[in-house]
């Protein structure tokens, strides 16, 4: 294990794959960020799911039975990665990430890259395979299913691999390739050649 290697969260993975410029700031040139409106309303919506999610049946995840853990904080010092999982459902055939979004539209690439990284960090963790995890998705009352194949948990290892790379060089990234992403950032203040 290296010595100097950063400690990253399961987060960092899908905020790089969002904009790199948001872990950049984080660790690199750490600076104030606003809390967003929909950060804040996400997390008055998940205080109010985990309620919920105690009582009600496993149907929307087309598991038949299984225990859960909420708020469960994992980490891995041989990855260098943890993170705070919303919620895991443990079978007796596996284990499987849950993480609570508030957003009307689907799940992106980046959410996928954030279930990844709770896998790998379970999967060492534990010592049994997490082969899928799930996004629920707080507004549609729905889980949508993502496979996290041994592909992606190598996508995940790689990303780690360059976002340290970008936080011992202080290499500053390129923004989002989409626009729309800015203006909806916390950071956006920072980013003065997108505006």
């Amino acid at each position: 294990m290296e010595t100097n290697r950063p400690e990253l969260k399961v987060s960092d993975l899908k905020q790089y794959y969002y904009c790199p410029r948001v872990v950049y700031y984080q660790y690199v040139m750490p600076v104030d960020k606003a809390v967003t409106y929909k950060m804040e309303k996400g997390k008055a919506a998940q205080e109010d799911l985990e309620l919920l999610e105690r009582r009600r049946k496993l149907r929307v995840y087309g598991l038949a039975e299984g225990t859960r853990r909420f708020n469960w904080w994992v980490h891995s010092a041989s990855l260098g990665l943890s993170g705070k999982l919303d919620m895991a459902i443990e079978t007796d055939e596996a284990v499987y990430p849950v993480d609570f979004k508030f957003t009307r539209g689907r799940p992106h690439k980046n959410h996928l890259y954030q279930l990844g990284g709770y896998a790998l960090i379970l999967e060492d963790q534990l010592g049994r395979p997490v082969e899928k995890g799930f996004i629920y998705l707080i507004p549609q009352k729905d889980a949508v299913v993502f496979d996290l194949s041994e592909e992606v948990k190598v996508e995940c290892l790689n990303t780690l691999s360059r976002i340290r790379e970008m936080i011992v060089n202080e290499r500053f990234p390129q923004a989002a390739s989409s626009r729309a992403k800015c203006t909806d950032c916390e950071y956006q203040n920072y980013c003065r050649d997108v505006w």
